[in-house]
Parts: C-alpha cells; structure tokens; sequence
C-alpha cells in the first residue's frame, strides 16, 4: 500500500541537513538530489521525497499529519537527538514508552525545519 512520502520545504539545503542526519540515525544513507532539485531517500524499501512545492507557493505543514518511522528505540533515540541537533524542535512528551489499549509502543516526536511532524516508531513485544 505504501510507495512513498513527499513533504514540502521552503529550504531544501536545511532540509538536507537535517534529514541526512535523522536518516543516518536509523541506519540510513544521505538523500540525493534529482534533476528537479528533490531529495530522495531509500530506506527498507520506500522512498521519502522533500521538495519545493511545484504550484510555486510558500511549503506548509499538514496540521493534524504525522509521518511514521519504523525503528529500534536506540535508532529512535539518535534520530530525536540528530534531529535537534540539526534543526528540528522536540514536540510532545519525551521519547519514551507508550501504552495504548491495545500495545506498548516506543515513539519519539520532532517537527522537521519546516513543520512537519515526524514520529519514530517501534512496537514493543507482548
């Protein structure tokens, strides 16, 4: 069902920067840039694309969107802390263990430079 994610930027050297570092923390490689001046990430089988929007207007943020990364809690915990250190802003609670109704997970939140909202994800054993 999932092919890809694309996310706006208003500043796609920033974005770089500091999606480079987060991919990195989850055990990724650098984004690279397309002829149309995209990013491109190849991660586990699915593409993350950042690009200027093509109608020309200012990138804005989905209010009410979360973009999910599967990782391990210490790849969580270096993608929160590569995040900040590279322009991102923690949101919500602390990374940590969550319990739901219905499984435990592991989650950590960052906005990326230009809003967007990132979680990294992983769900705990029974």
């Amino acid at each position: 069902m999932y092919s890809h994610m694309m996310v706006g930027s208003n500043d796609i050297d920033r974005s770089k920067q500091f999606y480079d570092a987060t991919f990195a923390a989850m055990g990724g490689k650098p984004g690279v840039k397309d002829d149309k001046g995209r990013l491109i990430y190849a991660h586990n089988g699915s593409l993350f694309l950042v690009t200027k929007p093509i109608d020309g207007e200012a990138a804005t943020h989905g209010n009410g969107s979360t973009i999910g990364f599967a990782m391990s809690p210490e790849q969580a915990d270096a993608w929160h802390e590569a995040g900040i250190a590279h322009g991102g802003t923690a949101i919500e609670d602390p990374p940590g263990v969550r319990n739901g109704a219905t499984m435990t997970l592991y989650l950590a939140y960052l906005r990326d430079p230009d809003g967007n909202k990132l979680c990294a994800l992983h769900r705990m054993s029974a």
